[in-house]
């Protein structure tokens, strides 16, 4: 995808993360155990995939198990790890099958070793396929990123590679679990909540942020073509006045 000038709004982001929020309510809603709704989200999850695929963004990345979601009831997390389980071994082929690499970021170290190595295959199959990268963020919160990224620049610094003045941004950056990807362009959250959640927080800092009512499972095709859409009809100024950057469109 050509890559546009800072401050010009690209008509489709290169980068979007999700927050997939509201599984649980809409299996409430139908009277359903939570595991339901978390099995109904798998199809948003490939009419999300197929949106963007189509529109040609880059990197999708979705927020399937925070650091914090193991805090729920014993019998839900056991659920929810049978089916990432299943779902990576179900999904992996049909992913490579149309040349989608996927890639799964956060702390591993909590998860069965079945389970890692279920991680690692699935990765494994599908790291040649270029047209698309879809990430799974697991285990994994913002903060804890920015953590693991001070402490790899620590032991640098530490083996004397680095020097503490030699730690910008720019360094740090490199060094979070998407360190290597263009930053989010937009984030979506669902479920009708409007916070972040300890998602992507260094990231995010200048992502467009979108909410929508809708609880995750019901979020297919078209209520994504409408956040996509919606995200078109921004000006991103990142700092700058509106003046300045239709001056450096014109430029």
């Amino acid at each position: 995808m050509e890559k546009t000038k800072q401050g010009v709004s690209p008509s489709v982001p290169r980068h979007v993360a999700i927050i997939m929020d509201g599984n649980n309510r809409w299996a409430k809603k139908r009277l359903l155990p939570g595991v339901a709704g978390h099995k109904a989200g798998v199809d948003a999850v490939r009419a999300v995939i197929e949106v963007c695929a189509e529109a040609k963004v880059e990197v999708l990345t979705l927020f399937a198990f925070s650091s914090e979601n193991w805090q729920r009831p014993a019998e839900e997390v056991g659920a929810l790890m049978e089916l990432f389980f299943s779902a990576l071994r179900r999904e992996a082929k049909r992913l490579n099958d149309n040349n989608i690499s996927l890639r799964i970021i956060g702390d591993r170290s909590r998860f069965h070793p079945e389970l890692q190595a279920a991680m690692r295959e699935a990765e494994a199959l599908t790291a040649g396929s270029n047209r698309f990268i879809l990430q799974i963020a697991a285990n994994y919160g913002g903060q804890w990123d920015i953590a693991q990224a001070a402490q790899r620049l620590a032991r640098e610094v530490q083996a004397g590679h680095l020097r503490p003045d030699d730690i910008t941004p720019e360094l740090l950056q490199t060094c979070l679990a998407t360190g290597d990807l263009p930053l989010p362009d937009l984030c979506i959250r669902t479920g009708g909540e409007r916070r972040i959640s300890n998602f992507l927080l260094w990231q995010l800092a200048y992502a467009e942020l979108y909410f929508s009512d809708l609880f995750w499972p019901d979020f297919k095709h078209e209520a994504m073509r409408t956040a996509l859409a919606d995200f078109a009809s921004r000006q991103r100024r990142f700092g700058k006045t509106s003046e300045q950057v239709e001056a450096g469109a014109r430029a």
